[in-house]
């Protein structure tokens, strides 16, 4: 009896070790797939240091819910390990042993999982993780530097513009690229082209300049007022290290200017011979043979003050088609030029006479050869319409048409054949001559200095907005190109304006 009461008793001490053993290896082998995941590790601050988030701190007083349902869930299957017959119970205490010893290594080697917390941004990344923006290494353990999602080892945080360390509390960040600020500066803040400095803020504290619109440069507003030399012929303000070329009258010409300057007549007489060419190329022979003279400024003035006909004159006279007569005094000799100024003008005194509806045309001296040409091309057209018996047309009529045999013989200047042929404004060719006019007045063609200088002048053209000189070119422009040339002119003789 007593043999059998042991018994019982080891028995029943087997089964529960059995029963408590199977809930240990459940509880070690964690939730079975597709079953919810109850462990909950606490991740508190201070445990890890490179973790980003920390799970929300429960009261002192709540116990953990999930540790009290895997007891309640222990206990329930340990008690019903208790009603099973023996022979099941046998059957299966002997692998406890062997699923115990399983489920210890499995949990020992198990994978790391992603802790559940609802408060977290996003999943934890260690320090590692974070890559310098310079060195494209990653930064581990230690010191680094970071604005605006970037990071930087301590070593690899320097300028890229002069790849010295920046020590400095204040940089620039261009993108990735950091700066010193002075670096920054020197490379983007824009700079004066007159004075060559930086250009200041105004009272907004915004940066406030002036800019050519076809050449680009850029001047501080100031300069507009304190008598800054600019050059009568591209406009360019006079930059601090350079010298323009002072013409004595108030005018300032630059080196690139004054490489194609003409400065006398006789050195104008072939120019004017190939534009006169060039007009009988268009079919538009000048059957008189018109005199054209190179003077001063000064002269040029007189001259337009004693002229009773042609009130139609720019702001800043460059030439005039004289039909008065008049003595005007032209530049015999071209001067020589010493330093920045232009040493021995001689001039001599031509009286005029006049022997048909046109006396003489003036022309300024010391411009570019192609701008000269320009105003030749504008003046002989006035002279062909008084020879041709165009009579009392209004300004903008008459100067329109006139400038556009200005920008055309320009055009023919400066563009390639094949270019100009592509252009609307060829359109005359057909309806003016079978010959098309002679591409370039200059021998071996033009530099591209030249070139460029050209493309200004047609730019001034196209882009005046004087109601004579502007509007009237565009209206004109746009019927020699819609109807020629020919057709436009036999317009303007029978109704005084141009075809719609």
């Amino acid at each position: 009896m007593a043999y059998s009461s042991s018994r019982s008793c080891g028995q029943c001490s087997h089964e529960r070790r059995s029963g408590f053993m199977k809930w240990l290896c459940t509880f070690l082998k964690g939730p079975k797939p597709g079953e919810p995941n109850r462990r909950r590790p606490r991740v508190t601050a201070g445990e890890e240091e490179d973790t980003l988030w920390q799970q929300p701190i429960r009261p002192k007083n709540d116990p953990p819910r999930n540790d009290n349902e895997e007891l309640d869930r222990a206990i329930a299957q340990s008690l019903a390990e208790d009603v099973k017959p023996p022979k099941e119970r046998n059957h299966k205490a002997d692998n406890n042993d062997e699923d115990l010893a399983r489920a210890i290594h499995d949990s020992l080697n198990m994978n790391p999982y992603t802790p559940y917390n609802p408060y977290a941004p996003s999943q934890a990344q260690p320090r590692g993780h974070r890559v310098c923006g310079a060195c494209k290494l990653e930064i581990g353990h230690g010191h680094y530097l970071s604005c605006m999602g970037i990071y930087w080892h301590p070593q690899c945080f320097r300028c890229s513009s002069c790849k010295h360390p920046i020590r400095e509390t204040e940089f620039t960040l261009l993108g990735t690229e950091p700066y010193h600020k002075l670096c920054y500066k020197e490379l983007h803040h824009p700079k004066c082209d007159v004075c060559l400095q930086f250009i200041p803020t105004n009272r907004s504290g915004l940066i406030e300049y002036r800019a050519h619109p076809f050449w680009g440069q850029k001047y501080c507003p100031l300069h507009e007022q304190d008598r800054t030399p600019r050059c009568c012929s591209c406009e360019k303000m006079e930059p601090r290290n350079t010298k323009y070329m002072s013409l004595g009258d108030g005018r300032s010409l630059c080196m690139e200017c004054l490489g194609s300057a003409v400065m006398d007549t006789g050195e104008c007489q072939p120019l004017y011979h190939s534009i006169r060419d060039y007009y009988e190329g268009m079919n538009m022979k000048l059957d008189q043979q018109i005199p054209m003279l190179l003077v001063e400024r000064q002269a040029l003035n007189e001259a337009m003050e004693g002229e009773s006909k042609g009130p139609h004159h720019m702001p800043e006279t460059r030439g005039l088609c004289l039909s008065e007569e008049q003595t005007v005094s032209s530049i015999l000799r071209r001067p020589r030029i010493g330093g920045n100024r232009l040493l021995d003008m001689r001039t001599q005194p031509q009286k005029l006479t006049r022997r048909c509806e046109v006396t003489a045309i003036l022309v300024l001296y010391g411009l570019p050869r192609l701008l000269t040409g320009s105003i030749l091309a504008h003046e002989l057209m006035h002279g062909w319409l008084r020879l041709k018996g165009f009579r009392n047309l209004n300004a903008e009529v008459e100067e329109g048409i006139c400038q556009v045999m200005s920008y055309l013989w320009l055009e023919s200047e400066i563009l390639p054949s094949s270019s100009r042929h592509a252009q609307p404004s060829s359109s005359y060719a057909s309806s003016s001559s079978s010959s098309y006019p002679p591409t370039s007045s200059k021998k071996g063609g033009i530099s591209h200095t030249e070139k460029k200088l050209g493309e200004f002048f047609m730019h001034q053209i196209a882009n005046d907005t004087s109601t004579a000189y502007g509007d009237g070119f565009r209206t004109a422009y746009a019927a020699v190109n819609k109807y020629g040339l020919r057709q436009t002119l036999n317009h303007i003789r029978l109704t005084g304006g141009f075809p719609v």
